[in-house]
């Protein structure tokens, strides 16, 4: 069974709104910008679940959603979700020497090979990272 999920449902506001704070704007209007059906039905439903769902679930701080995304996504070794969700943790106040931290953890539990991959994305983030965008 499939739930309808539209760009009025609270779950998509609530979501897009803390989508657009932790990720840019810029990010999001290109995320959903493709008129095509697929991304029709997919950005709604990606905004109100994932976002609208989780992420305003406000049992956890921004800050620990991000730790836990970079984690997950590294382990599963999807470099460039780290580095968008990199940049969200920069947005969210995670310093780059707590991203050393995690890196680090990321490397010991996930294995060097993530880790080097994963240490190339977040310099890369952390280098062309501009605060004014927060």
């Amino acid at each position: 069974m499939s739930t309808d999920v539209t760009q009025e449902s609270a779950l998509f506001v609530e979501g897009l709104e803390v989508r657009r704070q932790v990720l840019g704007s810029a990010y999001v209007d290109a995320a959903l910008a493709p008129s095509d059906p697929m991304t029709a039905a997919f950005q709604p439903f990606m905004t109100s679940y994932c976002w609208g769902e989780i992420w305003t679930d406000d049992t956890l701080s921004l800050r620990e959603h991000s730790l836990l995304v970079l984690a997950m996504t590294a382990a599963l070794g999807r470099i460039s979700e780290v580095e968008i969700h990199t940049r969200g943790a920069l947005r969210n106040g995670i310093s780059p020497d707590e991203l050393t931290a995690v890196l680090k953890q990321i490397t010991v539990y996930c294995g060097v090979p993530i880790g080097v991959s994963v240490l190339k994305a977040m310099r890369g983030v952390i280098e062309s990272f501009d605060p004014s965008e927060a």
